[in-house]
């Protein structure tokens, strides 16, 4: 039985890596055999995007606790006071199991059984959700990591692609391909961007939570199958490129966020400026263009391209998901002042919202 077991399990591995569903019709794995000279990605290879997952959030809780920490509290972050909730057994246990706002009737029906007024019970629900919301240091600090990273990422991508051909006539990309060899400094890049994307799903339940959670988890999802596919079928420097055009904007939003953190009220709303003008030539212009003209009419199909335009047909929905909220958040906060109310928050009593948040990128 095991034996059959062993059989049953190399047959399926033939059957998912066949070079039909992997590589261009004509091409097999034996174009991509490696030499001493030239090596080319291997899947086993992505199995490092574990360990590195785990060192990056190691670093990440370091660098929150001995540089994001200080710097907030240096540059005047400072977490508001907030009313503490007396412990109260039938209201905590109804807060937990049953909601965080309770309805009039339930209200009513709690006010008798803990001998409270209404108004009373109310209030200690309001409190309670103001207790639970993520702090402003916590958030400063996260942004803190996210901007360092992205901002690292896009400049040194940005160093290791300027020099490339590929890079700046877009129909190189496919030249003799699959016969490309995979620089060393690029397949490393590839598993730190995935390594990062891994953790980001990691500390999703321990991260501040936005009203777009769900869309957030699609996008890392989409994300690290997009990086582990075109790794496995050598479409690297596409893939790079894609890469490249996303981490674009994502430091300057990260900026943008501990600048409103800091209440820098004016220098936030310019950078904010900024970053949706990189967004949406970045992600409405230049996304489609690199995706849907070079690789969609240029290129011939084969099944696990199929699979990676669906993958980024689901991130350009969210592309213009997010660029309508961040159009939005410009007339109706920047450009005509009003009230800010974030739309992406936890909660509808956030003391002030972050216009910027509006725009999650990935």
């Amino acid at each position: 039985l095991s034996v059959l077991t062993i059989l049953i399990r190399m047959e399926l591995s033939e059957g998912f890596w066949h070079h039909e569903y992997w590589l261009p019709p004509g091409a097999t794995w034996e174009d991509m055999k490696e030499s001493a000279d030239e090596h080319y990605p291997q899947p086993q290879d992505l199995l490092l995007c574990l360990p590195g997952a785990l060192l990056l959030i190691v670093v990440r809780c370091i660098f929150e606790r001995t540089i994001a920490l200080p710097l907030g509290r240096r540059l005047g972050v400072s977490d508001k006071l907030r009313p503490k909730v007396q412990p109260n057994a039938t209201l905590e246990s109804f807060y937990v199991l049953l909601g965080r706002t309770p309805k009039e009737g339930d209200l009513t029906s709690l006010a008798k059984k803990s001998d409270l007024p209404v108004q009373k019970v109310e209030a200690w629900f309001r409190h309670r959700r103001a207790q639970d919301r993520p702090r402003l240091m916590k958030k400063f600090c996260e942004a803190s990591w996210r901007f360092i990273f992205y901002f690292t990422s896009f400049f040194s991508g940005l160093a290791l692609l300027y020099d490339k051909p590929w890079f700046w006539d877009h129909t190189v990309c496919w030249l003799r391909f699959p016969q490309q060899p995979l620089p060393p400094a690029l397949g490393w890049f590839y598993l730190l961007e995935l390594s990062f994307y891994c953790s980001l799903v990691a500390t999703l339940p321990f991260d501040v939570k936005r009203k777009d959670f769900k869309e957030q988890i699609i996008h890392h999802i989409a994300t690290i199958t997009l990086i582990f596919v075109s790794y496995c079928a050598n479409l690297v420097r596409f893939g790079m490129i894609v890469m490249l055009v996303h981490d674009a904007s994502d430091h300057i939003l990260e900026l943008a966020k501990m600048l409103h953190y800091m209440k820098s009220k004016r220098a936030c709303e310019v950078v904010f400026i900024v970053f949706a003008v990189v967004f949406i030539i970045s992600r409405l212009v230049l996304f489609p263009l690199i995706t849907y003209y070079y690789f969609m009419t240029k290129f011939q199909l084969f099944p696990i391209s199929c699979v990676i335009n669906t993958f980024l047909m689901i991130l350009q929905l969210l592309h213009i998901f997010w660029s309508y909220l961040i159009i939005q958040m410009i007339f109706s906060v920047i450009l005509h002042g009003a009230k800010r109310k974030d739309a992406r928050s936890d909660t509808e009593e956030s003391d002030r919202s972050e216009a910027e948040d509006l725009a999650k990128n990935k």
